[in-house]
Formats: structure tokens, C-alpha cells, sequence
């Protein structure tokens, strides 16, 4: 046991802290403001401590800065702390409490998570605001051919690159006033997708691993620097197949006596990164996919006949991926596509 434990409920204008001895007994209850000066000074000069709070927007700043105080920090998942949520009584001070006294009872009960450092923070927001640039583009392209078939018209058939030259000569006059703004917005942002594609370039060559993972066919700069910013260091899995887990790509179970019901996938961890790997299965499975170990395994998960077959192809073939991205990264060797296939012909 520790021999202080802080609980801490923060919100957007303040923090609840509730301390607590090692017998269990409260120390300190206290509210300040959810800010790095005054939390700063609110463990200063405390002895070093346990120090629970929920992962949310201010977590990764903020156990950062209790970890810079010298204390043991503590991201609670809050997938794992039901019994806050389902309290009767819920209020911060008392959220603040139930942190502290289930951190100082046994942490893994709150399935810890780690944040990365702020360097990756920073560079992964680049990934996902170019992320926000494209879903936000995607929106207007739809509105605009969604408003132009109302209309019993159509507009050609032509990438989202170049939708903002193609397009604008086909909307019909009535709508041109409505619709030609969003034509050149949609061109602004393909610019921008565009410089932001330059700068993940860019930010590959500083994360020289990236190199490993393009080896892949179906993974890409982007996918490729989003899997090393959000694993950020390989050694947190020590057998390959558990980074499946971590990305939520694994089924669910609620095994219960004889019953083991087939249920979907966790879908925990980044959704960003799930979604890539899953768009770089559809690739792998898809006509344009070069033959492979992975996309031959896909195929034939793919053909057992079993219900929705198809789709769960998708969903192990992204798993398999992963653990193969894992397994590149570690060792640092070349790709070879049809490695195992070579073995088994060999033997």
C-alpha cells in the first residue's frame, strides 16, 4: 500500500482531490482549479504518492505533470470504473473518493492506460487533423451531388481530388448560387489535405521505423506513422499477438457455464488506427491486392461459409496485420510477402 493515495475528479474549471493514508483514513479534501499552476502546486511537497484519476481530454497533460512531480500516476479506463457511473449518490468529491480508494486497493482493477509523450501528441495531431480535412471534404462532396440528383441532374464520375474542377461546370444554374461556395471550399481543403500529406511525409523520414511498415502493401505513410505514434514503444507487447488486444480487434467474451457466445469485436484502443488497418484489409482482400501469405489467409477465413464470412475476413486479416506491423517493426527485416507459402513448398 502506498502511503498517500490522491483521487482526482477533474473537470473543465475545477479538480476534486481526495487523499488518503495508508489505513484508508482521509487526509485532505480539497478543490482547486483544473490548471498546471495550481494542480503543480497542489502536489508539491507532498511525499511521493499513488495518484488515480479517469482517462479524458486533460489526462495525458495531466499525468504528465504528476509524473514530473515525482509521483506514481494512475489513468484509470473509465470502461472500468462502473461502479462511479452507477452510484446513486454521485457527486465530484465522492467520484474523487472511489479513485483513490480503488487505486489504493489495487490498480489493475482499473485497467491502467498509458499515454504517450507529448512529442507523439503533437505529431499525431497532425494525422488527425488531416483525418478532419478529408471526412470534412467527403461531407460536402455528398452534399453536393446529393443536392444536384434532387434536382434530376448528375454530376460526372471523378476522384475527390479533382471534384472542384469537374463538377462546377455540370451543377445546374439553379443551384449555382448554393452550391458553387461549396466547390471551392471543397477546393481549399484538397489543398490543404494535400500540404498535409507533405507533412506526414515529412514527419516519416524523423520516424526512420516507418520504413519497416511500408514494406506492406496497403499501408501507407499515414497508416504506417499513426502505427508508431500510437504504439510509440514496441517492447509494451511481449508476444506479437497482443497488440490485436490493444487496437480492440479481438471478439468479446462473456462466457458464461456452457454457453461462449459469438460476439463482435472490443473495438478499445485507437479508432483512428482500427479504422486504417481495417481499410488496409479491405485493400489486401480487394482486385488490386498483390498475392501474399496475409491476403491468401484472408481468402480462405473468407470462404468457410460461415455467417458474414466475408466481413470477418476483413476484421482477422486487419488483426493479422497488425501483429505483422508489430513483428516489422521489432526485428527490422525485410518483408518477404510469400514467406510462408515459400516454406511450405520448400518442405
Amino acid at each position: 500500500m502506498p502511503a498517500i493515495t490522491l483521487g482526482l475528479d477533474v473537470g473543465d474549471r475545477y479538480t476534486h482531490v481526495h487523499a488518503l493514508g495508508a489505513g484508508g483514513e482521509v487526509l485532505r479534501e480539497r478543490r482547486v482549479r483544473t490548471a498546471a499552476a495550481a494542480l503543480g502546486a497542489a502536489l508539491t511537497g507532498l511525499p511521493p504518492a499513488r495518484v488515480v484519476l479517469e482517462a479524458g481530454p486533460r489526462s495525458p497533460w495531466l499525468s504528465r505533470l504528476v509524473a514530473d512531480r515525482g509521483h506514481e500516476v494512475v489513468v484509470a479506463n473509465p470502461r472500468r470504473v462502473a461502479l462511479i457511473a452507477s452510484s446513486q449518490r454521485k457527486t465530484d468529491r465522492l467520484d474523487a473518493e472511489w479513485l483513490a480508494r480503488l487505486g489504493r486497493f489495487d490498480p489493475q482493477l482499473l485497467a491502467p492506460i498509458r499515454h504517450r509523450s507529448e512529442q507523439s501528441q503533437h505529431d499525431l495531431a497532425v494525422v488527425r487533423a488531416r483525418d478532419a480535412l478529408v471526412r470534412t471534404r467527403t461531407l460536402l462532396i455528398n452534399h453536393v451531388r446529393g443536392a444536384v440528383k434532387a434536382c434530376g441532374a448528375a454530376l460526372p464520375s471523378c476522384t475527390a481530388d479533382a471534384f472542384h474542377r469537374k463538377v462546377a461546370e455540370h451543377i445546374p444554374g439553379g443551384l449555382q448560387p448554393a452550391l458553387l461556395p461549396l466547390a471551392e471550399t471543397i477546393g481549399e481543403l484538397t489543398a490543404r489535405i494535400a500540404a498535409a500529406g507533405r507533412e506526414v511525409e515529412a514527419l516519416c523520414e524523423a520516424y526512420p521505423e516507418t520504413a519497416a511498415l511500408r514494406q506492406v502493401a496497403g499501408v501507407g505513410p499515414i497508416t504506417a506513422l499513426t502505427f508508431v505514434l500510437t504504439i510509440e514503444d514496441p517492447g509494451r507487447f511481449p508476444k506479437n499477438r497482443e497488440v490485436g488486444a490493444y487496437l480492440g480487434l479481438v471478439p468479446r467474451q462473456r462466457d458464461s457455464g456452457e454457453r461462449e457466445p459469438q460476439l463482435g469485436i472490443g473495438k478499445s484502443g485507437d479508432a483512428g488506427l482500427r479504422r486504417m488497418l481495417v481499410q488496409a484489409a479491405h485493400y489486401i482482400l480487394g482486385p488490386f491486392g498483390p498475392d501474399t501469405d496475409l491476403r491468401r489467409w484472408g481468402e480462405r477465413y473468407a470462404g468457410t461459409g460461415a455467417r458474414n464470412a466475408k466481413k470477418r475476413a476483413v476484421v482477422a486479416v486487419a488483426r493479422r496485420l497488425s501483429v505483422l506491423l508489430l513483428a516489422l517493426w521489432k526485428s527490422g527485416e525485410l518483408y518477404e510477402p510469400l514467406r510462408h507459402a515459400a516454406a511450405r513448398e520448400a518442405a
